[in-house]
């Protein structure tokens, strides 16, 4: 999957705000961490941290969630902007398959979202995005831990989030457990 795809496929909100993805830390979630809406989506950051944050994000709905790979995915996010979002601004991504890291990067935040069809600079107040991605059909099935940091020019934080979506293994399951050859 596209570095652009697997954002905007797991982290639509990362790209509203940008955030880090699951990295080499262990994180507990509780429901203080998770965003509100239907996703797989929760905050890297406690809540008196994220008050410092650029972005505050309020919602974000993934259709379906979790998704499938060879669907369609409908993102929808919702959140507000406290600082205008420049040019330079950056998100460090980590994407793991089980225990192996597949992408560890730094990427430039204003390209990213032009996946969602937004353009730097992201001025100050709401934002709302409703994108839709195909997921390929491809993606092998297993758990993807995705971990999302975002960072201002100045690396003022503009968000933190991860999440774990697992792909194939029910439909594999099912399979299995019906006789079906798969």
């Amino acid at each position: 999957m596209r570095l652009s795809a697997c954002l905007a496929a797991l982290s639509a909100s990362s790209l509203v705000s940008a955030g880090n993805w699951f990295g080499g830390n262990d994180v507990s979630v509780n429901d203080a961490d998770k965003v509100p809406g239907d996703s797989p989506l929760t905050f890297c950051r406690n809540e008196a941290e994220r008050k410092s944050e650029v972005v505050t994000i309020e919602k974000v709905d993934l259709l379906p969630n979790p998704p499938e790979s060879g669907a369609s995915l409908v993102i929808r996010a919702t959140g507000t902007v406290f600082e205008t979002i420049e040019q330079g601004a950056y998100v460090k991504l980590v994407v793991k398959y089980g225990l192996i890291r597949l992408i560890s990067t730094t990427a430039d935040l204003c390209e990213q979202v032009e996946n969602v069809d937004m353009k730097c600079p992201i001025e100050k107040g709401v934002l709302s995005i409703t994108k839709a991605v195909e997921i390929p059909k491809e993606v092998p099935p297993g758990t993807y831990n995705v971990f999302a940091d975002v960072y201002t020019e100045d690396d003022k934080p503009i968000t933190c989030l991860q999440a774990t979506v697992t792909f194939g293994m029910k439909k594999t399951a099912d399979a299995i457990e019906s006789g079906n050859e798969l």
